[in-house]
């Protein structure tokens, strides 16, 4: 966590909540007091997403799937401010999602098993099927009761006995099947070649996995998700086609890969797994959790079941503006690249990897981007030494971080939504009298104050999301591609409208814990700028989600869901973010 000891709000901060108190003293007759902390909710967070990270077996192990690389191409010293990271990373990785196209061809390649769902890939899932109610149908009582390398096989009367003990399974719920598998078996090699590699090896017995008929069974009673805390969906050695087919021709999308079932109750809790939204994308790497206890859960399952959910997230291709390419020469974040290795004759599609920044399209800032972690004395350039004295003069010490992805609270990035409209801030600035330099119009606590004026005040634990309309005007595909970055970044165009430090200072005084925005980054194209506004957020031990975009459809009430892919050690982390209405 962040060293909090000496930061100070700035001086400002500190006239504005004696003037806060005095004008309580005056409207009570009796003395202010400090505000009340908000009580406890009984809901809570249960992660069902395994630690990706290059000791563990997290991708698929045969030949030639690609292993998950991170590689720290940038740390926090003289050649950057900031910490930055480069993943490769295919589909096949961690905590997984599998969509139709996995399985179900084309509906032009005119295959026996062509369909509609064909075209299902994972940027074109609705939101609202990503989450459900949870229902936990145990099979503990398979986990290694077959031969080395055959997986014991889930019936339909497991299905059954679930539903005798509990209720009929249906339209709207998410069937997990525990058997603690992963719980068991996922460890660092060389143990962790048990959760695969010994089972495609037949050294050890397979994990549990439903077959064919239990999937038809599943299929015809209306289920569209599904999930397993085994290492995949399909049964070895030979069933894991069949099985795939049996249920993605229904339209079903499903995890692979998760964990923690067993902290589940066996019906009421609502499960979601939230991935980055690759274009034709036939599987992707996902973070699952599930939300217990309180009335959240059952309003965000009826919200599904009506399919009250609106996608924030825009798609990621290689023709698409990404990533930040630098605020000088030579300062460029790794470009999105898709990598095809192995091809699929029958579905005509190539299975690939990813090469690509961690900041790639929607994702999240986390405290250690810009902040080192406790003891270190990074040594930056001059004049970025220059900038921190400055921030330190007006903020207080700069924090200290070793607060990564993996280690980001799930709660931290969800909550109820408010979308403060600053559009107006766009074309605000008077290039004429500019000096030419790039500069965006800064995002004050005056614009969050005069939204509280007209839509009440902002409540602790809200996620705060800034409309700036940017990406939804400038993204757009190479090569007209220029207004994302490249224009407002070089000064031929105004920057987008960013945060300002004082206004991350007011956010946390009014217990906002994560903050969004639908342009490039909160920091703007000013850098100095920018950094001031991270460390103000990392200081404050507070996250970013940026990258957003359809913000104009969110309505008011709605809650945000939003979670990272769960990398160890990385500075930022692709994710998916929707808004569920309630």
């Amino acid at each position: 966590m962040n060293d909090m000891k000496n930061r100070v709000f700035p001086r400002w901060m500190n006239v504005l909540c004696l003037a806060a108190g005095t004008l309580a003293s005056l409207s009570t007759g009796q003395p202010s007091l400090p505000a009340a902390e908000p009580v406890p909710s009984a809901t809570r967070f249960i992660d069902h997403s395994l630690l990706i990270a290059p000791e563990f077996p997290c991708t698929w192990p045969t030949h030639p799937f690609p292993r998950f690389q991170i590689t720290h191409q940038r740390v926090i010293g003289p050649d950057s401010p900031y910490n930055i990271d480069t993943l490769l990373i295919d589909g096949n990785t961690g905590t997984q999602l599998d969509v139709p196209p996995h399985s179900v061809a084309r509906p032009e390649l005119k295959r026996e098993k062509s369909g509609p769902f064909g075209l299902s890939f994972t940027d074109k899932i609705e939101a609202w099927q990503f989450g459900g109610e949870a229902c936990v149908v145990d099979i503990r009582d398979l986990l290694d009761q077959a031969g080395n390398g055959i997986s014991p096989l889930v019936k339909p009367i497991h299905i059954e006995r679930f539903e005798k003990q509990h209720r009929q399974i249906g339209y709207g719920d998410v069937v997990l099947f525990r058997s603690g598998y992963s719980d068991k078996y996922y460890r660092p090699f060389p143990e962790g070649l048990r959760f695969i590699a010994d089972v495609v090896d037949r050294k050890a017995p397979g994990y549990p996995d439903p077959d064919p008929e239990c999937m038809e069974f599943l299929g015809k009673r209306g289920v569209l998700n599904l999930a397993t805390d085994s290492a995949s969906m399909g049964p070895m050695p030979d069933l894991a086609e069949p099985t795939h087919y049996a249920g993605l021709k229904y339209g079903m999308i499903w995890t692979e890969s998760a964990t923690n079932f067993g902290d589940l109750p066996a019906t009421g809790a609502f499960y979601i797994n939230l991935g980055p939204k690759h274009q034709d994308g036939p599987y992707g790497a996902g973070r699952a959790f599930s939300i217990v206890g309180g009335d959240l859960p059952k309003q965000l399952i009826e919200a599904c079941k009506a399919k009250r959910a609106v996608d924030i997230s825009p798609t990621l291709a290689a023709n698409l503006p990404l990533t930040h390419p630098g605020f000088t020469t030579g300062q460029h974040r790794q470009v999105y690249l898709k990598i095809d290795f192995l091809y699929s004759e029958y579905l005509d599609m190539w299975h690939h990897t990813h090469l690509m920044d961690a900041m790639t399209g929607t994702h999240l800032v986390p405290p250690s981007f810009a902040l080192p972690p406790k003891d270190a004395q990074p040594v930056y350039s001059p004049e970025v030494r220059g900038w921190l004295a400055e921030y330190e003069q007006k903020y207080g010490l700069r924090g200290t971080s070793s607060l990564t992805t993996d280690k980001v609270p799930l709660d931290w990035t969800c909550g109820d939504v408010r979308v403060i409209d600053v559009t107006s801030l766009v074309e605000s600035v008077d290039r004429a009298k500019s000096t030419g330099a790039p500069v965006s119009p800064e995002i004050t606590v005056g614009h969050i104050q005069a939204d509280e004026k007209t839509h009440g005040a902002l409540k602790a634990g809200e996620v705060v999301l800034f409309r700036t309309g940017h990406l939804d005007t400038h993204l757009k595909p190479s090569p007209d591609d220029k207004g994302v970055w490249a224009d407002p970044l070089s000064g031929k165009s105004e920057g987008w409208p960013a945060l300002g430090a004082d206004a991350v200072v007011y956010l946390k005084s009014k217990k906002i814990r994560c903050v969004g925005t639908d342009a490039p980054d909160l920091g703007g194209v000013d850098p100095k700028r920018a950094l001031m506004t991270y460390w103000a957020l990392g200081s404050n031990e507070m996250v970013g989600v940026e990258f957003l975009n359809n913000l104009g459809a969110v309505k008011p009430g709605g809650y945000f869901l939003f979670a990272a892919l769960k990398i160890r050690n990385c500075h930022g982390g692709p994710g998916r973010a929707i808004v569920i209405g309630l």
